[in-house]
């Protein structure tokens, strides 16, 4: 907790399970004051410092109400923290992917996270030079692999957001930090095979021809996720770090999966990196 100030208050959207919950858990087990940003209220951790609220993030409506809320309970001392953790993953082959499904992702992993942000930075505002503002991102917005693109693409976006927001907010002294990891063991995996299995099914027969391997390859990958992912908690002392340090990170790369991809797309030529990610793939 950084000198000088009162209780923090951290906002943590998308905290009912995965990486959200992971850094909820962790914030008041340090004696954080912790909303958790929710759509069921039922799934919101049972914790003297915990406090939920509803928000679907797509619903500007619905953030500004839970804005007001934050506000009653922070008062003159402004909120501390936000983290825009709550996103979904779309996956499939670019050419066969509705767009409808495109559309979505980018609501949800981009607009949304605008829309949030805009209904709590006041009370950022309000707290003053050390103010945070954390966005969950991907290693997936740095190195975008095939049959993801509607999900590396938000996170793109996403990080372009922050760069953005980061400049923008620097005259009032509020950080502004990425959480880039690779895979993370949570259900955001099971969540995401739902979607290629409805995807899959819905294509024609020539996706398959061009693609049915391949979207093999990548299930395979996806299926043993939890079992090679880094735990959620490794995410969550990174968002701690960029909520408490002194000197918080623009990025953060949680596990070695994540700090290896983020080289690798530094320093091997472009057609290399192309055929080491699609050797990943193959069935």
């Amino acid at each position: 907790m950084l000198r000088g100030m009162t209780t923090p208050t951290v906002v943590v959207t998308g905290a009912s399970t995965g990486i959200g919950r992971a850094i909820v858990e962790l914030l008041a087990s340090r004696d954080v004051r912790v909303v958790a940003a929710v759509r069921d209220l039922s799934t919101v951790l049972e914790h003297p410092l915990v406090t939920g609220v509803r928000l679907d993030v797509t619903d500007h409506e619905e953030a500004r109400a839970a804005a007001e809320v934050v506000d009653e309970l922070v008062g003159a001392d402004g909120l501390h923290g936000l983290v825009n953790n709550a996103g979904i993953a779309v996956g499939g082959p670019l050419e066969f992917v509705d767009v409808d499904d495109v559309r979505r992702q980018l609501e949800v992993n981009v607009v949304a996270q605008v829309g949030v942000t805009q209904a709590f930075l006041p009370l950022l505002r309000r707290r003053g030079k050390g103010a945070r503002l954390v966005f969950t991102s991907s290693i997936g917005g740095r190195v975008a692999g095939p049959f993801i693109g509607p999900y590396s693409a938000s996170k793109f976006a996403l990080n372009g957001l922050a760069e953005a927001w980061r400049r923008e907010l620097l005259p009032w002294g509020i950080e502004v930090s990425t959480l880039a990891p690779a895979t993370v063991a949570t259900p955001i995996w099971d969540k995401a095979t739902s979607e290629i299995d409805a995807i899959v099914e819905t294509m024609p027969d020539e996706a398959h021809e061009h693609y049915g391997s391949a979207i093999a390859g990548m299930r395979r990958m996806i299926e043993g996720a939890d079992g090679v992912g880094i735990p959620a908690s490794k995410v969550a002392e990174a968002a701690h770090h960029a909520l408490f340090s002194r000197r918080p990170r623009a990025e953060y790369l949680p596990g070695t999966e994540a700090k290896v991809a983020a080289l690798a797309s530094t320093i091997l030529p472009t057609r290399a990196l192309d055929r080491v990610i699609h050797k990943r793939y193959e069935d």
